[in-house]
């Protein structure tokens, strides 16, 4: 009977050992996918790791300090495009906004559709560096051969000017490199539309 007893209460034990394991298992698997999305919210709040800001509107202040933002762009390997600034630099007031181009061109054969990551360097200027309009937002597709004009307007916030960090700051790098998407995104419309598979009851 006491062995009995005992056989019970370890099988009991390890069932609870096993559920505390599937337990802790499940939520580092929620947080490896929850990490993602709080990592790029946390690096565009705080402009970590070089992560430009997004602004709605124009700077309400215009200093005297003057910077320049140099352009580069870059393009992965597995996507056929050519893709560069249509000018490789601007040097303007902090607070004052500024537009430019970027020009991309697909070289391959048939239809892509890419999409861009973005940073600035150096990597404490990007709490300080808005983007008021940019591509990087939206997938971009082009057809076989087709050219077009990308837009980025900006501004460099003021508040940098008391950043003892970057106080002797010159000049900004904005970066970007295209990336090939595997699944583009489909209009909410297309996929409504999209027959449902047939089944054999």
């Amino acid at each position: 009977m006491g062995n009995e007893q005992n056989n019970n209460q370890v099988a009991s034990s390890n069932r609870r050992v096993a559920l505390a394991c599937v337990s802790v298992f499940g939520l580092m698997v929620g947080a490896a996918y929850a990490a993602v999305p709080l990592y790029d919210l946390f690096c565009r709040v705080t402009g970590f790791g070089g992560t430009p800001q997004v602004a709605t509107s124009d700077s309400d202040i215009v200093i005297n300090r003057m910077i320049t933002v140099r352009f580069d762009g870059n393009v992965n390997h597995s996507l056929p495009w050519k893709f560069k600034p249509a000018q490789r630099s601007v040097t303007l007031k902090m607070g004052e906004s500024a537009q430019l181009a970027y020009l991309a061109t697909n070289t391959g054969s048939e239809e892509t559709v890419g999409t861009s990551t973005f940073n600035v360097w150096p990597p404490s200027a990007g709490a300080y560096f808005n983007k008021l309009d940019c591509f990087c937002f939206t997938e971009q597709k082009l057809a076989s051969g087709e050219t077009v004009e990308m837009p980025v307007v900006f501004f460099v916030d003021p508040e940098m000017d008391k950043d003892p960090e970057l106080e002797h700051v010159k000049e900004i790098t904005l970066s970007y490199t295209f990336f090939p998407v595997e699944e583009p995104e489909q209009p909410v419309a297309a996929r409504a539309e999209a027959p449902s598979a047939e089944t054999n009851l």
